[in-house]
């Protein structure tokens, strides 16, 4: 994954979600990856029954279990989090979005997962990103997500988006596997991207950097920059596994 100045490192990211290897020089090809669709089909675990409209955290369970395994320090960020969120409900979703982004690049520390979790890829939960105050890029992306989803920010305008970013210049050649939130004002809208490695919210137009390879939410997958989904969101790896283990912590979907 990318961090603010980090060199290019092992890409693990697609291994993890998609069964056959992406080029990491050189031009995208959607169309071969469009070709490769029914290989998406083998990427299996199955979330179903899911309605999104019932999503939600138990706040004060959500705080116990980061208490719990993290000790007061979790708690207290638990809290605090807790806490922003009462100040963002009402605000126009432009406004919950500058809030959100800047909530996480602030006090979430970029490392990965071998750092945080002892492991070479792990998806982390909101409460364990906001506990620990440290994640990569995924977990940065989940825990805005749900906190939108939280706020009410309709499901339709949301997508976690895996991209390849350029490192190192334009015309560098070297692109790294990354992941960012994008958010769609409406359904063929330009999206507006969040992204741990800068600040600023832009629309995905200015980012020259950034390459999509394909996104998802819980309606399904979209691959490129598509506006239908092409296969359902249960092709996607350790999705279901993430969703278990919030339930957990107090995610009630």
């Amino acid at each position: 994954m990318l961090s603010p100045g980090h060199s290019v490192q092992e890409v693990r990211v697609f291994r993890s979600v998609m069964p056959f290897h992406l080029p990491l020089r050189g031009p995208v090809d959607f169309l071969a990856l469009r070709r490769l669709g029914g290989l998406l089909g083998v990427i299996c675990l199955v979330v179903v029954g899911v309605d999104v409209a019932q999503c939600g955290f138990e706040l004060e369970r959500m705080r116990l279990a980061a208490q719990q395994r993290f000790g007061s320090a979790g708690g207290e960020a638990v809290d605090a989090w807790r806490n922003a969120l009462g100040g963002w409900r009402g605000l126009g979703e432009d406004e919950q979005l500058r809030r959100i982004n800047d909530y996480f690049n602030r006090r979430v520390r970029f490392a990965d997962d071998n750092a945080v979790w002892s492991q070479a890829d792990y998806w982390a939960t909101p409460m364990e990103t906001i506990a620990r105050g440290a994640g990569d890029c995924e977990d940065f992306v989940f825990a805005k997500y749900f906190t939108l989803r939280e706020l009410g920010v309709a499901e339709d305008r949301l997508r976690m988006t895996y991209v390849r970013a350029t490192v190192g210049g334009a015309g560098s050649g070297v692109s790294q596997a990354h992941m960012v939130l994008s958010y769609y004002p409406s359904p063929d809208a330009v999206p507006l991207v969040l992204d741990n490695l800068i600040s600023e919210i832009r629309p995905a137009t200015g980012r020259p950097d950034l390459a999509p390879v394909f996104s998802f939410n819980m309606q399904g997958v979209f691959v490129g920059g598509a506006s239908q989904a092409s296969s359902p969101v249960d092709r996607v790896s350790r999705w279901r596994e993430l969703l278990l283990r919030m339930r957990s912590e107090g995610y009630t979907p």
